[in-house]
């Protein structure tokens, strides 16, 4: 594992831009030269597919190999901490993580004084209130341009998807094929859309299995053939975009420690926020200088261990609003080694058994592709 330079999203360019490329107004200052316009678009996000894992797998993608080849193509950086939630705010807003306030798979919530998850949003505070800036299909649709996301039904009007990805039309299916059809039905509907896929399996699969196994493998190859078809079915006029929201590694489990079975770790530690690969803690007044010298000792060169505001000032979170600097940890952790942090106090025994992991600075876990089959080119 290897540790990159900065945690910078480039995340937050993609939705942006695809719709500056449709007409929308007052989203992104400089468009993408790649980018000719078009009338229509799709933007398929798939969970977990790290740009180092496809360069990796790339056999089981031919497909996705060849976009990987063409000239638009390009690595970006998904943001700090690379996980689904914060990824899902910079990529619906076009904000870095202090700015839409998505800061982690955990978060903590200053008035409520507790620690909510922001993929469940259960017992979550109010989304509009959580994340008040407007959404780019808020914009897109404001636009005049139809705007549609698809995505399983549990998604639809869900915590994260109101803070993060509302606006326009939500579509719910179940299958990857019956998602792929969607997205074609709504682009032969519309002359002018931004349609949005959403497919979430491979990233399932790489937790429980690990990034490295052969069903990660599989789910690749299934994932690959659909998008080749809706490449094949879309018209002239219509660009195709693919990115993901984070990367993956796996972590042996022998390789990890618990905070629930060491007490020297936990000490000073209130609330503990984030996820294995970069927990955020919050700690009891005064404990913050003694819990930062106990983790660099224990982590060592395993782990970057800052505080608030050392984080801050390395821009991991980018331009941070004065509401959100209290949700992020007193001490923010990053593995950069095989290694992960986990709680069996909270901790689901589910969630301790899995092999992938995400949510550190690796290039691993946070470099991601943008594939561009643009408008006018000819079907793959």
């Amino acid at each position: 594992m290897s540790q990159v330079r900065s945690a910078a999203s480039g995340l937050r360019r993609v939705l942006p831009t695809v719709a500056t490329s449709l007409g929308v107004p007052g989203l992104w200052r400089s468009g993408d030269p790649r980018l000719a316009p078009a009338c229509r678009a799709v933007v398929v996000l798939i969970d977990g597919l790290g740009a180092t894992l496809l360069a990796r797998r790339g056999g089981h993608a031919p497909f996705l190999r060849r976009l990987m080849k063409a000239e638009a193509a390009t690595t970006i950086g998904c943001g700090f901490p690379s996980t689904t939630a914060t990824s899902m705010g910079t990529f619906g807003t076009g904000l870095d993580a202090g700015s839409h306030g998505l800061v982690g798979y955990e978060a903590y919530d200053p008035q409520a004084d507790a620690v909510f998850n922001e993929l469940s949003w259960e017992d979550g505070p109010d989304p509009l209130t959580w994340q008040p800036s407007r959404t780019v299909f808020e914009s897109t649709a404001a636009a005049g341009i139809t705007a549609v996301r698809i995505g399983p039904a549990f998604f639809d009007g869900s915590g994260l998807t109101q803070a993060a990805l509302r606006g326009g039309r939500f579509i719910a299916a179940s299958s990857l094929p019956d998602r792929v059809d969607e997205a074609i039905a709504a682009i032969e509907a519309n002359p002018r859309a931004l349609i949005y896929l959403y497919w979430g399996d491979l990233d399932k699969v790489g937790h429980v299995f690990g990034c490295q196994s052969w069903q990660w493998g599989d789910e690749l190859e299934r994932i690959d053939a659909e998008l080749a078809r809706l490449a094949r079915r879309l018209p002239a006029d219509t660009a195709l975009h693919i990115t993901a929201d984070h990367g993956m590694v796996d972590v042996p489990l022998h390789a990890r420690l618990d905070l629930g079975e060491d007490p020297e770790l936990a000490s000073g530690v209130r609330h503990v926020a984030g996820e294995p690969r970069s927990p955020q803690l919050h700690c009891e007044p005064g404990a913050v200088p003694d819990v930062i010298a106990t983790w660099r000792e224990r982590l060592g060169r395993d782990a970057i261990v800052l505080t608030r505001e050392e984080a801050i000032a390395a821009g991991w979170f980018g331009k941070v609003r004065d509401e959100v600097r209290p949700r992020i940890g007193d001490v923010v952790t990053a593995m950069v080694g095989p290694t992960a942090v986990t709680d069996s106090r909270r901790h689901r025994p589910e969630l301790l058994a899995l092999i992938g992991l995400h949510g550190s600075i690796t290039d691993e876990e946070v470099e991601i592709p943008w594939l561009i089959r643009p408008a006018g080119a000819a079907s793959q």
